[in-house]
């Protein structure tokens, strides 16, 4: 079977193996980070109680992707410092983000971590990575629906322009 064995924790990770555990990995620190940030904005209690939850998902992922590069012998990308607790009336209402801004920035970020998840999983050739990934994707999605029900309950979901009516259509 050449390379490929009975376990695929024992095979080789592929360079796009690497390349996509890695920057997801950097990107999820970094968006860790500025939950923590937005834990201090936040207001609504819905919408912190979401922002500890996605935040407690993110940690498990870093944990569990800092585990296969580190056994893979890849350096980790850096970490950037957690972030302080504030209180959120010591921030200044004009330099505040506002609850609605915070979730809908979540929403565009679990986007396009559902795109990502699903570019992992469709290159891998090690399953456990591309199981660990789709398992990720399977949270994402939830957190996703989750928010979105959080969203409509307070008004916060934009719609496009709904089309109501199609025109008729000639028959030919």
């Amino acid at each position: 079977m050449g390379i490929f064995g009975d376990n695929s924790k024992q095979e080789p990770l592929h360079y796009g193996e690497v390349f996509g555990v890695w920057v997801y990995l950097a990107t999820t620190k970094a968006l860790l980070a500025g939950y923590q940030t937005a834990m201090n904005h936040a207001g609504d209690t819905d919408l912190k109680d979401f922002l500890e939850d996605i935040m407690q998902t993110m940690k498990k992922e870093i944990d569990q992707l800092e585990d296969v590069l580190k056994i893979n012998g890849v350096a980790l990308p850096p970490s950037p410092p957690d972030r302080p607790l504030a209180d959120r009336s010591s921030i200044p209402v004009g330099a505040r983000l506002n609850d609605s801004e915070i979730a809908l920035g979540i929403a565009r970020d679990i986007a396009g971590g559902l795109l990502t998840c699903s570019q992992v999983m469709s290159q891998s050739l090690r399953e456990d990575i591309g199981l660990m990934f789709a398992e990720f994707h399977f949270a994402k999605a939830h957190s996703g629906f989750r928010l979105q029900r959080i969203l409509k309950e307070k008004g916060w979901l934009i719609s496009p322009p709904l089309h109501m009516h199609a025109p008729e259509l000639a028959h030919v």
